[in-house]
């Protein structure tokens, strides 16, 4: 049978209207300046629908009907970043800016004054997006830099997200290849709304709108992600085929709005000097509650993209940029009383549990108080009125205690002599602030590390949070971290509220985790001192795990980046057979690494 020729008067149409769609979108999501009413909107939308329905063979993935309703997925693949996506230097204070500007103009040699732009920075999730011939085809996170998710059905449907590229005419063409890099948020009151809706359902709520923004973006089912407030604001840009005239970050953002992406250009500021950026900086810290998303800072660039090519890049940031850190937001409430945590590496540290407070929209209920000398030297009781304060992402803590509230009857407070969860006795080494548990099997440890080794940074277990993991403790399931790899699916299903559907899942996880990165593993070891960049310069140096535990403490000292007390702790962690039978049979386990490729820059 003949196939049924299409009117060629309907495909005109088709293609006129979602040529309308994606204009009227740039229009309201990206400009801000709507020409239509929503009613005309939805009209032009709906008849798109009844069209694509009626000739399902015409549908296209870049049609602006295909952003929302892909099938939930099993899991996210990992994709390589071409660039790196290097993360920022901080700085805290104007001195710290101006000692940036100088170093910049050192190390350029001949230049006197340097053009900066300046920017508030949102804190989001960073993410990129790949357009190959102006049609968006892949959209992934930061991860470590260098390996990200593949969310490209999530981002789909942030509508502020193109997912063809405008052409103007007589404009810069869009390049072949252009990869660009931004930061997907969630505004405020959205953030609030989202939190009452899961409170009414009994749903655990977000701590802070960046996590919110970050949760959505990592749903496995993009319809989820779909009914969550998400936007996004794009600062620059990865690997790109051809930029043309552009010689300026500046332009380049103008640019970027022209072809369809969301920039923040009414609060991106050229400034001639660092005198003028540190100026913009205090203005934006001024007007920082004014902002309807959370705003942690402000972030600076050399404008100038030929400097930024000479200055190129450190291991783990570039030269040509800094992220200016302002003061944490504070708050005042009262210290109910004070909990000992028992951390992975045996380290007792004390939480204030607080009267809940909102601090920069987040509620927060408990703080550090770090350790008993902090609380000694700030001289902090139990039922005190204390000031607290909260920065980013940063767990927050108390600042000090407001003495003229004092009533006398509030309580000093002493460490344990023993561990409130094992009741070993406690050790302090000599040099060290800190107390700690000795016992390798106290349950908090082993709890702590099995936490820190399933994480996103370490062996990214999906599916093994907190409740899990206590279960798995407290049954003796999971005594150690290669314990995890021989679970089987009736250990799982025995423990309460485990199915068999979330059961597979997460041996599923299990599985895909063993095919991991030499980074990623020696952070999931938990060497103490031992983070996310120490591990990557350790996998990069030895290129193998064999070599890296008979390495000697001379060639540890040896890497740019690690000091003396790593460089001991390193040594110290291989040398004990407990940790090496462990490595053993993690490795037995069937977990294989991927080749260690140098960075760039």
């Amino acid at each position: 049978m003949a196939e049924k020729k299409i009117d060629e008067k309907i495909i005109k149409e088709i293609e006129e209207l979602r040529e309308k769609i994606r204009y009227h979108n740039y229009r309201y999501y990206v400009l801000n300046e709507p020409e239509i009413s929503d009613a005309e909107y939805d009209r032009l939308f709906r008849r798109l629908v009844e069209l694509e329905q009626k000739y399902p063979e015409l549908i296209t993935p870049d049609s602006p009907t295909q952003r929302v309703g892909a099938e939930p997925q099993k899991g996210f693949r990992q994709v390589r970043h071409r660039q790196p996506m290097l993360s920022l230097d901080d700085c805290f204070s104007e001195e710290e800016l101006r000692e940036f500007d100088a170093r910049t103009k050192r190390f350029l040699g001949d230049v006197d004054q340097i053009e900066y732009t300046a920017e508030p920075k949102i804190d989001g999730l960073a993410v990129e997006l790949v357009y190959e011939k102006g049609k968006l085809t892949l959209a992934s996170t930061r991860g470590d830099g260098y390996v990200g998710e593949d969310v490209t059905a999530n981002i789909k449907t942030i509508m502020s997200v193109p997912l063809v590229l405008r052409q103007k005419k007589g404009g810069l063409p869009v390049p072949d290849l252009l990869e660009v890099r931004g930061e997907v948020y969630m505004e405020k009151e959205a953030f609030k709304k989202l939190n009452k809706e899961r409170e009414k359902k009994g749903l655990p709520l977000f701590a802070n709108p960046r996590n919110a923004a970050a949760g959505s973006v990592r749903q496995l089912d993009p319809r989820i992600t779909a009914k969550r407030p998400l936007d996004m604001f794009c600062y620059g840009v990865g690997e790109v085929s051809d930029l043309g005239p552009i010689k300026t970050h500046y332009e380049l953002m103008r640019q970027l709005q022209q072809w369809g992406f969301r920039v923040n250009i009414p609060y991106l500021k050229v400034c001639k000097s660092i005198e003028e950026v540190i100026e913009y900086c205090n203005y934006l810290e001024e007007i920082r509650d004014t902002f309807p998303y959370e705003i942690d800072g402000a972030v600076i660039k050399v404008n100038d993209l030929e400097l930024q090519k000479r200055l190129g890049s450190k291991t783990r940031s570039p030269r040509w940029a800094i992220a200016y850190k302002f003061a944490p937001v504070q708050e005042t409430t009262k210290i109910l009383d004070i909990e000992v945590q028992v951390g992975r590496t045996g380290v007792l540290t004390p939480v204030a549990i607080l009267e809940p407070v909102e601090i920069g929209g987040v509620v927060v209920k408990r703080a550090t108080l770090h350790n008993q000398e902090e609380i000694e030297k700030k001289d902090i009781r139990i039922g005190d009125t204390v000031v607290v304060q909260r920065a980013g992402d940063v767990i927050p803590e108390v600042v000090m205690p407001v003495k003229s509230k004092r009533t006398g009857k509030e309580k000093k407070f002493k460490m344990p002599d023993h561990c409130p969860v094992c009741g070993t006795k406690v050790v302090k080494k000599e040099g060290e602030v800190a107390i700690r548990c000795p016992n390798k099997n106290c349950p908090a440890q082993i709890r702590a590390a099995l936490k820190h080794f399933v994480s996103k940074g370490a062996m990214d277990i999906e599916g093994i949070g907190e409740r899990l993991i206590d279960q798995l403790v407290e049954k003796g399931l999971v005594k150690e971290e290669p314990d995890i790899y021989y679970l089987t699916l009736k250990d799982l299903i025995k423990l309460p509220g485990i199915q068999y559907t979330a059961a597979r899942n997460i041996l599923n996880a299990i599985e895909k985790s063993k095919k991991t990165t030499l980074a990623r593993f020696i952070y999931a070891l938990g060497i103490r001192y031992v983070g996310e960049h120490t591990a990557q310069l350790l996998a990069e140096h030895f290129k193998s795990l064999e070599r890296l535990k008979n390495a000697s403490l001379q060639e540890l000292l040896s890497i740019k980046g690690i000091g003396e007390k790593t460089a001991k702790s390193i040594k110290a962690f291989f040398e004990d057979e407990r940790n090496l039978k462990n490595i053993e049979r993690l490795l037995n386990a069937g977990i294989t690494f991927e080749e260690v490729k140098p960075k760039e820059g």
